[in-house]
């Protein structure tokens, strides 16, 4: 899962990394994260796709949303055992009589007291 959630991040890392600087034109003397490359990107791709080159952004954000979910159901999915485990201790775990008298107490001391 590890290796899978890596091969997630690495790329939108990049893209997302590459988006923003380019965005903002801050391209330390790199052409790849000039502002006119990155319009110049969006309008390919806006050209190919038969689209406004303004939505393309948004559409990614849902889809790398969309990714994020789908990865966390799988990783929930391969541990739903795990999670079963825990709802379960959670629901028989009420508060103890002790623990309720000593979280209720009218007068709290404080340890240095």
């Amino acid at each position: 899962m590890r290796t899978l959630f890596a091969l997630w991040a690495a790329p939108m890392a990049i893209f997302w990394g590459w988006f923003f600087l380019s965005l903002n034109d801050m391209n330390f003397g790199y052409v790849m994260l000039s502002r006119q490359l990155h319009d110049f990107v969006f309008q390919l791709y806006g050209q190919m796709l038969g689209i406004d080159p303004a939505i393309i952004p948004g559409m990614v954000a849902r889809t790398c949303i969309f990714d994020f979910f789908l990865l966390m159901g799988l990783w929930a999915f391969r541990r739903r055992r795990n999670i079963a485990e825990w709802i379960r201790q959670r629901r028989q775990g009420a508060v103890s009589e002790g623990g309720l008298g000593q979280a209720t107490e009218a007068d709290p001391t404080l340890p240095a007291e």
